[in-house]
Parts: structure tokens; C-alpha cells; sequence
């Protein structure tokens, strides 16, 4: 019999987190303990963001799902990663610095970032006009430092003629990735917009396009995974799975929740995609956390070798 125990909590943003749909509000969520008999406990981390598709009853789920897999990993002795995937532990995933809109960077950002371990940094479009974001992108990359890159997110900003306008412009520039080009994306656009593209593109919102028919011819190269949007870590693996099997690469990202939610994405990351760089660096961006956020070093976001999450709120 296991018994559930839900915290509130909210946190508030250290600067507006903007993107082409404006500014975000605080986050508020509920961390769940999920204990059993013998006295053990879970964790999980229910963290609604509706404007990407992460509804309560979701949120719900993925808090029970990841309280469920911790206990478990702590019954069997092994970090959470290790339980996903059956292989050895992982220690550490390489992630990308946060910097919000590229309209507003800065060349101290790339440089903070750079010394600080990262190579590849994200930014935020959609948020200006086209021409102005352009001019924006052609000026940060020539500002790079050598090694590093941008990884870029549109989150559904643009008609197609706009995106190609970009991706033609930025032929040859420094870019790790493009996600959520299209307003209204379908797989024909997608296709040509890849085909046209340098480097990879990204789907995260348009969860309604990942059917059978788009494992079995993939539009673009990459899959953003928010594993609260899929209701479970375990549903998120099988997604991955599939994708990685289609020859799809999988980037675990943030979906702005507590240290504990935070974890349990890098966890999946550790299992999934070891190799490589995830969205998890965000805390920067937020305060009033009542738990003590990861360490992140050298541009890696550090997971505890002790059974299950490594997390505990004490």
C-alpha cells in the first residue's frame, strides 16, 4: 500500500521568460512523496505548463510515474538511470546554457558560458521581426567563440516562406539546431524545410505529428522531449526508443519545474541520449526553489550515484 503526500510550491521567474507568445507566469507545482509500508519514499515533481501542452492530469501522471520509479530504483540499488536504460550508471549529461531572446544577446552571455564549459548556447526567435532577428543571428555567430554554437528555438513563430527565409540566410552559420519553425507545421513542410536545412530541425510542441507514419519517414532530424508532456518517464522512453530507432536524435529539455522534476528529466536524458547535449540548464532562470537545484560544472548537469533520483527535500 502506498500512501501520497502532495507540497505545493511556487517559483518565480529572475527575468520574463519570453517567447513569441509573450511572457510566462510564475510556475507553480506540487511535489508528491509516494511512500511505502516499509517506510521508503518516492519523489515526483507535478508541474502544469499548459501553454506547452502539459496539462494537470498530465503533470499528475508524471509525478506519480517518476515518485513510482524512484522508489523502485531505491528498492533496487541504483541511480534511476541505470533502471531506465539496464545499463551502467550514468554521472553527468552534457547540457546547453539558456540566454533567452536573440534579439537581446549580449557578447558578455557567450562569453560567461563559454568559460563556464558550455558550447552550445540557446536563444530564443519569434520574439521580433524577422529581418531584425536575422540581423540579430548573423551578428551573434560572427561573436562565437571558436567550438561553440546556437541552438535556436522558433517555438511555432513563422509561415514557411519566413522559415526558409532564415534557414537560407544562416546557410554555413555555427547552428546545433532549429526547433518549432512552422505556425502550422505538417510533415510536407517539415521535409522541404529540413531538406533545405544545413542542420537539424526540432519538433517539441507539435506532439500531434508524432503518429506511426511520422516514425516511419521522419520529417526532421531531432525530438524534443518534456517527459511531463507524455504523462510518465517510462511513456517518454518508449517514445525515445522509437525515435532513436527511426534514427531520430532525442534532446530531454526542461519543462521549468522544480530541482526534483529537473532530476528526473536528467535521468531520462542519462538513459536515453548519454551522448548528448539536453535543455536542462534553467535554473539560472528561477527563484524560490525550496530543494537545492543540481550542480551543473563544466557544462554538465551532475547526477548522484546513490539509488533512485538522488533527490530529497530535507
Amino acid at each position: 500500500m502506498l500512501t501520497e503526500n502532495w507540497q505545493p510550491y511556487t517559483l518565480q521567474f529572475t527575468a520574463p521568460w519570453q517567447t513569441r507568445r509573450g511572457s510566462m507566469a510564475p510556475c507553480s507545482g506540487r511535489l508528491l512523496q509516494l511512500s511505502d509500508a516499509q517506510g521508503q519514499s518516492g519523489w515526483g515533481d507535478s508541474a502544469p505548463l499548459p501553454e506547452f501542452g502539459i496539462s494537470p492530469e498530465l503533470a499528475d501522471a508524471y509525478a506519480r510515474d517518476c515518485a513510482e520509479l524512484d522508489l523502485a530504483a531505491r528498492v533496487a540499488g541504483l541511480p534511476l538511470n541505470a533502471l531506465l536504460s539496464d545499463r551502467p550508471a550514468v554521472d553527468a549529461v552534457a547540457v546547453n546554457a539558456n540566454h533567452g531572446r536573440l534579439i537581446d544577446w549580449q557578447p558578455s552571455q557567450l562569453a560567461e558560458a563559454y568559460a563556464a564549459g558550455f558550447r552550445i548556447v540557446k536563444f530564443k526567435l519569434g520574439c521580433a521581426p524577422l529581418a531584425a532577428e536575422m540581423s540579430a543571428l548573423s551578428a551573434c555567430c560572427a561573436a562565437l567563440p571558436s567550438g561553440m554554437q546556437l541552438r535556436l528555438d522558433a517555438n511555432g513563430a513563422w509561415s514557411i516562406s519566413e522559415a526558409l527565409e532564415l534557414i537560407s540566410a544562416s546557410s554555413g552559420m555555427p547552428i546545433d539546431m532549429l526547433e518549432e519553425p512552422l505556425r502550422a507545421p505538417d510533415y510536407e513542410s517539415l521535409a522541404q524545410l529540413q531538406s533545405e536545412a544545413s542542420f537539424p530541425l526540432a519538433l517539441d510542441e507539435s506532439v500531434h505529428l508524432l503518429t506511426p507514419a511520422y516514425f516511419s519517414a521522419p520529417p526532421v532530424r531531432r525530438l524534443i522531449l518534456k517527459p511531463a508532456r507524455f504523462g510518465g518517464l517510462r511513456s517518454t522512453w518508449k517514445i525515445g526508443q522509437n525515435a532513436q530507432a527511426a534514427g531520430i536524435e532525442c534532446v530531454v529539455t526542461s519543462a521549468l519545474e522544480s530541482a526534483c522534476g529537473l532530476l528526473s528529466s536528467a535521468h531520462l536524458a542519462a538513459a536515453l541520449a548519454p551522448s548528448a547535449v539536453h535543455g536542462l540548464a534553467v535554473d539560472h532562470w528561477l527563484t524560490g526553489s525550496p530543494w537545492p537545484w543540481p550542480r551543473i560544472g563544466d557544462g554538465r548537469l551532475q547526477l548522484s550515484r546513490h539509488p533512485g533520483l538522488g533527490f530529497s527535500p530535507d
